[in-house]
């Protein structure tokens, strides 16, 4: 359809940081895992609960899918995205093949997949460090459960074409592609990378001009006019605000020669700066959604309990973004609770922080939102 004829202008997206919905939230749901764990620190999934109940109190158990949510189906609800997109970092499958050099291995059972169901999940990227946790059965496990449950997956696949290629989500009158890939830095193992005739990940293995061009000819193929293309990159560290020269250079070269509309960067365990280039979007660190952490000790300065859910609305015939809203989030108790005021306080104040040298500030909106600032 010609976009002159398309009736929705804005075109409003829900992003996140790190979906973990192995060990100890897969312990608490319905259908808990095996619980053993091949880890130097644990040797079974629910020693993640009990560190979260030392912390916090006791935690029910087999809770059913719309805990883990808590109240971030109110702001879904109240929001409402056109399309949903979160990056997976956990296996869903019963696959005992656990990755022999990993040190972590995370896996939901399958008939637990209802958790991300009942979040109205389109899309999960699966090129991250953990998809791969429970081997190359447990990727075609988890692509299989995923499939089935009607959501689609980006950045992993049973060959190479199928890790190359974007999940296309219907979003009102038009369509979101997402493309997703991996860089070493988030310490993928380079053994992950897909390959003609094996299961994998899009992995990429610089951050080069090359890589640029590489996905550039990706998105030449498959945009359309009109298309919004999103590229959801798990890169960097766990820990600390920096980016690296070549990680803008990658996101600025994505955009200009790309055509790349958004950029979902993930991995660190915190919320990093946000970048608004040539009217485009850029997500250099999401933070975590929903994680097992809770009383584990280090890095209590970053406050990896906080983070957002990101709402940019763009303009659907361009791609240009129009805002960007944010609700301040607490991981509590296994599951996303909203952020008490000083909390939320505390997360403005990293944007505006770490976003001077990228452009960039937040406020809060009359509804209690953080809204980007950067004109």
């Amino acid at each position: 359809m010609p976009s002159e004829t398309r009736s929705d202008p804005e075109l409003t997206l829900f992003l996140c940081g790190d979906v973990m919905t192995g060990r100890g939230v897969d312990q608490i749901l319905r259908h808990p895992s095996a619980p053993h764990l091949y880890e130097p620190a644990a040797r079974d999934a629910r020693e993640y609960v009990h560190l979260a109940e030392a912390a916090v109190g006791q935690l029910p158990r087999r809770v059913d899918d719309r805990y883990v949510w808590g109240e971030a189906l109110d702001a879904l609800g109240r929001l409402r995205p056109h399309a949903r997109v979160v990056n997976l970092e956990t296996a869903v499958t019963v696959s005992e093949a656990a990755w022999p050099s990993k040190g972590i291995h995370y896996r939901m059972h399958p008939d637990n997949v209802g958790c991300l169901v009942v979040g109205g999940i389109d899309c999960c990227a699966l090129a991250n460090n953990h998809v791969l946790d429970w081997g190359h059965e447990g990727l075609c496990d988890t692509l299989s459960v995923l499939h089935a449950a009607g959501i689609r997956t980006a950045g992993a696949g049973r060959d190479a074409a199928e890790a190359a290629a974007p999940a296309v989500l219907p979003a009102g009158s038009w369509r979101v592609l997402v493309f997703a890939f991996a860089h070493a830095s988030s310490g993928v193992p380079a053994a992950w990378a897909a390959g003609r005739n094996r299961a994998g990940i899009r992995l990429l293995h610089d951050l080069s001009a090359r890589s640029v061009q590489t996905i550039a000819e990706a998105v030449q193929r498959h945009k359309r006019r009109g298309d919004v293309a999103i590229a959801s990159v798990h890169w960097g560290a766990n820990w600390g605000y920096g980016i690296t020269p070549d990680e803008r250079a990658f996101a600025h070269g994505l955009i200009d020669t790309a055509r790349i509309d958004l950029i979902h960067g993930h991995s660190s365990h915190h919320v990093k700066g946000i970048e608004v280039y040539r009217d485009r979007l850029i997500l250099y660190g999401c933070g975590d959604f929903l994680t097992d952490y809770e009383g584990i000790r280090g890095y209590e300065a970053y406050r990896g309990d906080l983070s957002f859910m990101y709402f940019p609305t763009l303009d659907a015939a361009s791609g240009r973004l129009l805002r960007l809203r944010l609700a301040p989030i607490q991981v509590r108790r296994l599951r996303v609770n909203r952020a008490r005021s000083r909390d939320a306080e505390w997360l403005r104040a990293v944007l505006v922080h770490e976003g001077r040298a990228l452009g960039t500030s937040a406020r809060f909106a009359a509804d209690g939102l953080v809204e980007l600032d950067w004109r």
